[in-house]
């Protein structure tokens, strides 16, 4: 899988990052969600709407990781006040790190996790966070190896339903 190639998305990407968001979205969720909470979320999340704002937001990033050119996954930062909480200056939010199923352990999460620390070091930030769902396991483990420790929590709304995320920090070198 070393033929993955980082690109950053732009405006003129909207409706395939729409579909990568939503297509990944419910791959991760749909199984431990109700159908219900999961159609509020997207509606109100991954609308085409809501993706083009947020790709006009200068302080946010999005990046497609891309195999034989297939979108296979995408990774969303923030940094300044477009992060969802810290907003601290110093600080950059991993918000969304996703990948197609298919995918799954084979190296583009870590490939997206790398593009977001270069992104970080490249802004000068002192830390990289990010929230995770506290039943996320797999993913709770995959940013404990790579540094990442859990330093507080925090409401995360899919739907009508409250679920608690870990939030986790990485100090940069």
């Amino acid at each position: 899988m070393n033929n993955i190639v980082i690109s950053k998305a732009g405006i003129q990407d909207l409706k395939q990052l729409q579909e990568i968001s939503t297509e990944t979205f419910v791959q991760t969720f749909a199984e431990v969600n109700t159908k219900e909470d999961m159609e509020k979320y997207l509606s109100e999340h991954l609308s085409l709407s809501k993706l083009s704002a947020e790709l006009n937001n200068a302080e946010s990033d999005f990046y497609f990781a891309q195999l034989n050119d297939q979108v296979i996954g995408y990774l969303k930062t923030n940094s300044g006040a477009a992060q969802t909480e810290l907003k601290e200056a110093d600080g950059l939010e991993v918000e969304r790190i996703y990948v197609l199923k298919e995918f799954k352990g084979k190296n583009v999460g870590q490939v997206l996790l790398d593009k977001a620390i270069t992104v970080a070091h490249d802004q000068k930030a002192a830390y990289i966070w990010l929230g995770v769902w506290e039943e996320n396991y797999r993913a709770i483990r995959f940013y404990e190896k790579n540094g990442f420790s859990v330093f507080d929590k925090h409401i995360f709304r899919l739907g009508n339903d409250e679920q608690t995320d870990l939030m986790m920090k990485r100090i940069l070198p």
